[in-house]
């Protein structure tokens, strides 16, 4: 006996097409549920109720599966070309690097720190992280400026049940990217602030405990201990910037005006941001790590593995930087609903307006 190879009868293939159909629309109407338990909606306006550091995480996961394409788009065209600059290090100079670190650790020397290991490591990371912040910041004022810009765009219509409109996008970009890079300025100038009083104060701090006559043991853990400290300030001004991002992108104010609201709005809710950098930076630092010893360090085989393992640890990298900037968008959402002001009479998002604005003007 001999069984036809044509496969199906149409029947058969229509009724297999109406189920795979079927299931499409039931997974969409799944993940629309999913949506709604959090987000409630209005004429204009939706509310997200106040939620910590893991109902975050689930609802960014929830968000990426709904409007996944968006995010992926997002992610290959603005963030990959970032994150494959900064972990490659292919624009930083080594020998200024080196000259950096050799200053650092001659300033720590005559501050009374003792040149150990640990020291002369965190000299050379902090070398590096300064010399490549410097030379990659235009691609941070463009690609990734614009990527978070896109990604808190993409929640926004997620939420408000719409799909990425790409002329809509530029449109919004066009017209206010003036007042999200003068944001982005002044983030950039508090983060070097800070960094500057921290450096200020431990060269100072170490400087007077080495003239009291105490033990360089007792100079390293008190500089520690400052250190910790100094952790969680810079945290705390990192989350209000990153949500000043966000409020110039959603609210129609900016730069300083910016930060002060956001410094508003997350009152109450500094813990879950805590928690969201902590677990950002842990993921960042991870893959790191990882492109440090398995693409840079040859440190086993004959070096083949890293043309794959390069570019995955690439889009890794890529993918945390995306959550981050979506956790920060839905952190914002879920501070605005708890906090006590009035959310439809102050801080209105100008999204719908800029899309009005386009439907006038013909762009579709």
């Amino acid at each position: 006996m001999e069984i036809s190879s044509g496969g199906c009868s149409p029947r058969i293939r229509s009724d297999h097409l109406k189920k795979e159909g079927s299931d499409e629309i039931r997974l969409r109407q799944t993940l629309e549920l999913e949506l709604s338990d959090i987000v409630r909606y209005g004429d204009h306006n939706y509310e997200v109720q106040s939620m910590n550091a893991l109902d975050i995480l689930r609802e960014t996961i929830r968000i990426l599966r709904f409007n996944s394409w968006a995010f992926v788009i997002i992610a290959f065209l603005l963030i990959c070309p970032v994150s494959a600059v900064l972990l490659s290090n292919v624009l930083v100079d080594e020998s200024i690097v080196k000259n950096l670190t050799i200053r650092l650790m001659l300033v720590a020397e005559t501050s009374g720190l003792p040149l150990r290991s640990m020291i002369k490591q965190s000299c050379q990371r902090f070398a590096e992280t300064v010399i490549s912040s410097a030379m990659c910041f235009p691609l941070y004022a463009t690609l990734l400026l614009l990527s978070k810009t896109a990604v808190v765009y993409s929640v926004d219509c997620t939420y408000s049940r719409k799909k990425f409109d790409a002329s809509k996008f530029c449109v919004i970009v066009a017209k206010f990217w003036r007042k999200m890079l003068s944001t982005y300025m002044w983030a950039c100038t508090i983060t070097v602030g800070c960094i500057t009083m921290f450096c200020v104060f431990l060269v100072a701090f170490c400087s007077a405990l080495a003239v009291l006559g105490f033990s360089p043991n007792v100079v390293v853990y008190a500089a520690l201990m400052v250190g910790l400290v100094f952790s969680v300030i810079f945290a705390n001004a990192i989350i209000i910037c990153n949500i000043a991002l966000v409020i110039s992108v959603l609210e129609d104010v900016s730069g300083a005006q910016a930060m002060l609201r956001s410094s508003i709005i997350i009152k109450g809710q500094t813990q879950v941001g805590l928690l969201i950098y902590l677990g950002s930076t842990i993921g960042m630092a991870f893959v790191e790590g990882l492109f440090e010893h398995r693409v840079k360090t040859l440190s086993y085989g004959d070096g083949s593995s890293r043309m794959w393992e390069g570019p995955l640890l690439v889009i890794m990298y890529s993918f945390v930087v995306l959550i981050d900037s979506m956790m920060s968008a839905v952190f914002y959402f879920s501070c605005r609903s708890s906090n006590t002001e009035n959310t439809n009479s102050e801080g209105n998002s100008i999204l719908e307006t800029m899309a009005i604005s386009a439907e006038t003007m013909g762009i579709q």
